[in-house]
C-alpha cells in the first residue's frame, strides 16, 4: 500500500512564515514585551527611584548655600546664682585683691533668631559638584540596567520561540507518524511486514509524545520567567510571535560602551572628593552670621518682682581656618588616592576585556552564520535523502527503518536549524553590546 509522505517541501518555510497562535490571544512581539518591561520591571523601577534620590541629594547639597535661620528659646531658674570675682579697688580697697560676689537674677529668659549663610566653603561647593557627577553615575547605571533587562527579555524571548517551533514540528511529525502507523497496521494485516515494523512505528510516536511533554514543560518555564522579567502577573495569557525575524547584518563600529563610561564617571567622582578633601585642608571657610533676639530677666521676691526683656543682636562676618584636625584628612586623602588607583586599573582591564570579548563574540556570529548556511543545506539534502527512501520503500528496496532514519534526519536538520538562527541572534546581540552600537530605544528591529 502506498506510504503517505511525511515531509512536504514547503514544511520548513510553512513554520517559520505562520504563526502558531490562538484566535483570542493577543501576540506579544519582542518590542512589545521589552517596552512593557521598561515600565514594568521591578529593576527598572528601583533603578528610577535611585535616580530620584541622586537628584534630590544634589538640591540638598545647593541647599546649604541657602541662609539657615534658626529660633532659639529657653528659659533658667538659677537656684544657686554664678559667682563673679569683683577687684576690692574698685569700691576704694586695696589693689591686687578680689571678693567673690553673686550676680543676676534667679528668673532668665531667651529668646532669639540666628541666621548663617556660606559666603564659601569647601565642602560645600565640593558636595555639589560630587552629587552633580553622582547623580550622572545613577544615570549611567539605569542604563545599564536597562540594557540587562533588555538582554534577558531578548534570550527568554528567543529561548521561547525556538521552543515554540519544535513543538510545532513535533505536532506535525506526531500526525504523520500516526498516518505510516495506520498503513503499516494495515500492511500486517495483510501479511506484507513484520510485527516488528509496527512497534517500531509505536515506538516513535511514545518517544514524540514524551519530547512534546518535555519540551511543552520547559515553554511554560521560559514563559513564566519572561512574565516575571516584564514585570506582569504570572496568570497573564503570554503568546509570542511565532516568526523568527533576522537578517545579515553590517559590522559595528566600536564606540564607549556603558561599563567604560561608568568607570570613567566613577574616576571622575573619586578625582572631585580628593579635591575636595585637598581644598578643605588648606582653605578656610567663610560664614556670614547674624541673631537678634531679647533677654529677659525676673525676680519674684520681697520687696519688689519684676521680668524686664532687654534686645540683643549682631551680625558679622566668621571666618574659619583648619590648622590641625589629628590628621584625618590626610588619611581620607591617602585613601582615596588609592581608590582612584584601582579605578584606573580597573578602566584598563575592562578596555582589555572588552577587546577579547569583541574578538570572541565575532567569531561566534560567524560560527553561527556559517552554521545557518550549513543547516540550511543538510534541510534540502535531509528532505531529498527521505523522498529517495520513501519511493525505494514504494518499490520494496528500503525498509521502514530507513525511513525512521531519514525521517529523524530531516527533524534535526530542522531543529538545528532554528538552533542556529537563535544562536546568531544572541551573538549580534552580544556584539551590539560590548561594541557601544545597542539602541536602549529598540532592540528588536521589525
Amino acid at each position: 500500500m502506498k506510504l503517505v509522505s511525511i515531509h512536504k517541501h514547503f514544511v520548513v518555510l510553512l513554520l517559520f512564515v505562520i504563526g502558531f497562535h490562538t484566535s483570542n490571544a493577543q501576540v506579544w512581539t519582542l518590542q512589545r514585551c521589552i517596552d512593557t518591561a521598561t515600565v514594568r520591571n521591578k529593576n527598572m523601577q528601583m533603578s528610577r527611584n535611585t535616580i530620584a534620590i541622586a537628584e534630590e541629594k544634589e538640591k540638598e547639597a545647593k541647599a546649604n548655600l541657602i541662609p539657615k535661620i534658626t529660633g532659639n528659646a529657653d528659659y533658667r531658674y538659677y537656684f544657686n546664682l554664678p559667682y563673679q570675682l569683683m577687684p576690692l579697688s574698685a569700691f576704694g580697697g586695696p589693689a591686687g585683691e578680689y571678693k567673690a560676689i553673686q550676680f543676676g537674677v534667679p528668673n532668665s529668659i531667651n529668646a532669639n533668631l540666628q541666621l548663617s549663610m556660606p559666603l564659601y566653603n569647601p565642602h560645600v561647593y565640593g558636595a555639589i559638584q560630587t552629587t552633580k557627577i553622582a547623580s550622572e553615575l545613577t544615570q549611567l547605571q539605569y542604563q545599564k540596567t536597562e540594557e540587562q533587562v533588555y538582554f534577558e527579555i531578548s534570550n527568554l524571548y528567543y529561548n521561547a520561540q525556538i521552543l515554540h517551533h519544535q513543538l510545532a514540528f513535533i505536532d506535525s511529525n506526531l500526525i504523520n507518524t500516526e498516518r505510516v502507523l495506520k498503513n503499516i497496521q494495515l500492511l500486517k494485516e495483510q501479511l506484507l511486514v513484520k510485527g516488528t515494523d509496527v512497534s517500531k512505528v509505536k515506538l516513535q510516536i511514545s518517544q514524540l509524545a514524551t519530547q512534546k511533554e518535555t519540551i511543552s514543560s520547559k515553554y511554560h518555564q521560559v514563559l513564566n520567567a519572561l512574565k516575571l522579567a516584564m514585570g506582569i502577573s504570572i496568570e497573564q495569557n503570554l503568546q509570542i510571535e511565532a516568526k523568527i525575524q533576522y537578517q545579515n547584518t553590517k559590522e559595528y563600529t566600536p564606540s564607549s560602551t556603558l561599563d567604560s563610561r561608568i568607570v570613567k564617571t566613577q574616576y571622575r567622582l573619586l578625582s572631585n572628593e580628593l579635591s575636595t578633601l585637598n581644598k578643605s585642608r588648606f582653605w578656610p571657610s567663610l560664614n556670614l552670621i547674624g541673631m537678634y533676639g531679647t533677654t529677659g530677666f525676673g525676680y519674684n521676691g520681697l520687696p519688689d518682682s519684676f521680668l524686664d526683656f532687654y534686645p540683643i543682636g549682631y551680625g558679622g562676618i566668621q571666618l574659619s581656618y583648619p590648622l590641625f584636625n589629628g590628621t584625618v584628612t590626610q588619611r581620607k586623602i591617602s585613601q582615596k588616592k588609592h581608590e582612584i588607583q584601582n579605578s584606573e586599573l580597573q578602566s584598563g582591564l575592562i578596555t582589555e576585556q572588552n577587546n577579547m570579548q569583541v574578538e570572541n563574540a565575532q567569531i561566534q556570529r560567524v560560527v553561527a552564520k556559517k552554521s545557518l548556511e550549513t543547516t540550511a543545506e543538510q534541510i534540502e539534502l535531509a528532505k531529498v535523502i527521505y523522498e529517495q527512501t520513501i519511493l525505494q520503500q514504494k518499490t520494496g528496496t528500503a525498509s521502514l527503518t530507513d525511513v525512521l532514519l531519514s525521517d529523524n534526519a530531516l527533524r534535526e536538520a530542522q531543529q538545528t536549524y532554528l538552533s542556529s538562527v537563535i544562536d546568531y541572534l544572541k551573538a549580534d546581540l552580544e556584539l551590539k553590546k560590548l561594541t557601544g552600537n545597542i539602541s536602549t530605544t529598540k532592540l528588536y528591529q521589525q
